[in-house]
């Protein structure tokens, strides 16, 4: 899909990969706008790592987004115990940023074409040995408690999920995340990561 379409953005400072499981809690009235219209029309909305400014916004503050996110839809919602609205939401599709501007709300709004590549649901790659010790961290890593919650549903024979979850999963600082978010090449993706994994584990 190549068509330029106007969409609304949530910057934050986190990177989300198609596939992947992020909670919010919704306290400002933009987003709370934001996640009624999209249940009501049953859309989405992008999510941005921010390059510049705070989540929440500030009088006077300008908030700027790196130009490469990802598509995301509402799966689920609720009050939280401390009153808030709570939304889940899930990564369908790497979105390009080809222009944004803040509305009178202060909600970020952008024109943004979509990656025909990086998007959930494209036909799998199946891996090979070589990828086994990858496969086996993400396996590992998806034990972890906070991990268990997002209740993901990995397909471990799938070249695009394992990248696309261990760049979700694996601790490095936003700044890489994006950059590997930035790949289109799943391969490419899957060796940088690999590099990186060696890396943190020489303590590099």
């Amino acid at each position: 899909m190549n068509d330029v379409q106007e969409i609304a953005l949530f910057p934050l400072k986190s990177v989300m990969f198609p596939g992947g499981h992020l909670e919010l809690q919704i306290f400002e009235q933009r987003y709370i706008d934001l996640v009624k219209e999209s249940l009501r029309l049953h859309t989405g909305f992008g999510i941005c790592l921010l390059k510049e400014g705070e989540e929440a916004i500030r009088p006077g503050a300008k908030q700027t987004v790196y130009r490469i996110g990802t598509f995301v839809h509402i799966i689920d919602w609720d009050q939280l115990g401390n009153g808030l609205l709570g939304i889940t939401v899930e990564g369908t599709q790497k979105i390009i940023v080809k222009d944004c501007w803040q509305v009178d709300s202060g909600l970020l709004m952008a024109n943004v074409t979509y990656s025909p590549v990086d998007n959930f649901g494209k036909d799998k790659i199946e891996l090979n040995e070589q990828f086994q010790p990858l496969t086996d961290l993400l396996h590992n890593l998806e034990q972890h408690p906070l991990v268990e919650k997002m209740h993901l549903d990995i397909d471990y024979n799938n070249l695009w999920e394992l990248g696309w979850r261990l760049s979700d999963l694996i601790p490095i600082a936003v700044d890489k995340k994006q950059q590997l978010l930035e790949l289109d090449d799943p391969w490419e993706r899957i060796h940088t990561i690999e590099q990186w994994v060696a890396d943190l584990a020489n303590g590099n």
